[in-house]
């Protein structure tokens, strides 16, 4: 009989990072996935492994997923695109891109840096005015609101600090809107800016103590590596970091098995039995993801578009995050988040782009609001790319925005609703899902079960449930990645090479060819 230290169920994202970070102490680490691939309910895959996946879904009732929908166009090649079922971006001051550096999991990815966070007003996208200089230049902002921002901006930095906690912590329950109002005067326009494109915050009734971190991290994030608070890796997200755990657990001795599910679990004997019949026992501890779902959903909306969506990417990107906050999309009390991927984060073709929209809404209302989401982002990018749209302006109409002449967002407000399209945006595939939590509750002394949470498009809370489970397991976090890699030559960390320079080294074409992590000309380590 087969017999190992831990076995894990699943290759979800964490389950990943902690069968690598147990294989490189030394435990022998058995990982079993039920999917002929890697990464779970955060896996990146082809359209065409999609068709497979949404048919699995539709009858899989322990799936934590469900009102799936797809339509794909009949005139394109499905291999050649790829979808994250559960995108996020990676902020550069966060500690899981330090756990990307300490596992040199970075060696199977490429970098690349996101610079630009747009918030929906006045029927067009504004780009985030986040930098001091942005706010001093920007003279659509009124100097008392200017004074109120940079006074909250140096505040939030020092926030956790003795003297800062008097300020807000009777407001650490309450919504972070109310505290910016109450402590700051902040306008509820610019408080909106903050609260859901800055902080990424889904909701109105975000607690202040949350807010706060969430708003810091981004600020802190400008300038680790270069004018950029956050990036994201080629290929996909999860589904492609989940995949390079593997590969590092798998170096470590950790082993894997595809494609095989288990049918039932033994706590008493600590044993699992494979859908093939196979008995393997496990000395330790067992880790299986959970199926009791919780109260919170997310609601997923993905759509391939005809259009390279270049007029939202920052100069030499391919990627973009765009808010509606609430109230924007006829009285949404939730935000709907959206994620901009180009041809060059390797997710589609040429003079095509991948739209992610999500919000914690629930029901028909939800879904409502990410249709509506989705007509907003189309009728942007037809404007957007149209080069003879003519406005008629007075000099009354123009205002100066870091030294640019804008016109103003009323009056352009008003000719974007009069805008009509010569052409429409062709969709050449759409896919909609409902994707639930799922919550941890015990089994048994050996069995250690996973949840889920799916409802953040960063990786906040990653790192500290791997480092949870891996507590559990060892007794302590202290050895999580403290490994001495003595075949890496330390010098050669964080190589840096212009955006653009490295070739797609972590393409299932390629994938024995040694990774480099991509930040661009400014990253420094």
């Amino acid at each position: 009989m087969e017999e190992y230290d831990v076995i894990i169920y699943g290759t979800d994202l964490v389950q990943s990072i902690v069968g690598a970070a147990l294989s490189w102490q030394g435990v022998s680490v058995l990982h079993v996935d039920k999917s002929p691939y890697y990464g779970g309910a955060s896996a990146t895959l082809s359209l065409t492994e999609i068709k497979q996946w949404v048919e699995s879904n539709n009858n899989d009732p322990s799936s934590p997923f469900d009102d799936v929908k797809l339509y794909v166009s009949r005139n394109i090649d499905t291999s050649k695109y790829s979808i994250d079922l559960s995108p996020r971006i990676i902020f550069s001051a966060s500690d899981f891109i330090d756990l990307l550096r300490t596992s040199r999991v970075y060696r199977y990815l490429t970098i690349k840096p996101l610079t630009m966070f747009h918030t929906y007003k006045d029927d067009f996208f504004d780009k985030l005015a986040s930098t001091k200089e942005d706010i001093f230049t920007d003279q659509s902002i009124t100097v008392q609101t200017k004074r109120a921002l940079l006074k909250f901006m140096r505040f939030v930095l020092n926030y956790q600090s003795e003297s800062s906690l008097p300020i807000w912590t009777d407001f650490k329950n309450r919504p972070i809107a109310e505290f910016l109002q109450a402590k700051f005067k902040i306008d509820p326009i610019y408080s909106n800016e903050l609260v859901y494109t800055l902080g990424l915050c889904p909701a109105l009734a975000t607690p202040t103590s949350v807010g706060l971190h969430r708003i810091k991290k981004y600020l802190t994030s400008m300038g680790v590596f270069g004018s950029f608070p956050a990036m994201f890796s080629l290929h996909g997200g999860p589904g492609e970091i989940a995949q390079g755990f593997c590969r590092s657990g798998a170096v470590g001795g950790a082993v894997y098995r595809l494609h095989s599910d288990v049918s039932s679990v033994d706590p008493d004997t600590q044993s699992i039995v494979l859908d093939d019949g196979t008995n393997i026992k496990y000395r330790e501890k067992l880790v299986i993801p959970s199926q009791q779902q919780g109260s919170r959903e997310v609601r997923r909306l993905v759509a391939i578009v005809s259009n390279d969506c270049k007029p939202w990417f920052g100069e030499g990107e391919s990627a973009a995050v765009v808010v509606f906050p609430p109230g924007t999309l006829e009285g949404n009390e939730t935000a709907v988040q959206c994620l901009i991927f180009g041809a060059e984060s390797q997710q589609c073709q040429s003079g095509q782009a991948v739209w992610y929209l999500s919000t914690t809404e629930k029901g028909a209302k939800g879904k409502k609001e990410l249709e509506l989401a989705l007509e907003k982002l189309e009728s942007a990018i037809l404007r957007e790319s149209t080069e003879d749209f003519d406005i008629e302006v007075s000099e009354e109409d123009v205002i100066l925005r870091n030294g640019t002449p804008l016109i103003s967002s009323v009056r352009l407000g008003q000719s974007l609703k009069d805008f009509v399209p010569r052409e429409k945006l062709q969709y050449l595939a759409k896919l909609q899902y409902v994707q639930h939590e799922t919550i941890a509750n015990p089994v048994a002394d050996n069995v250690i079960p996973i949840g889920s949470s799916a409802f953040d498009i960063t990786y906040d809370g990653i790192v500290e449930q791997a480092k949870k489970i891996f507590s559990q397991i060892t007794g302590s976090d202290d050895d999580f990645f403290n490994v001495d890699f003595e075949d890496e030559d330390e010098e050669d960390i964080g190589e840096v090479k212009p955006l653009g320079s490295t070739s797609n080294s972590n393409s299932n074409n390629n994938s024995n060819a040694e990774p480099e992590l991509t930040f661009g000309d400014a990253m420094e380590v």
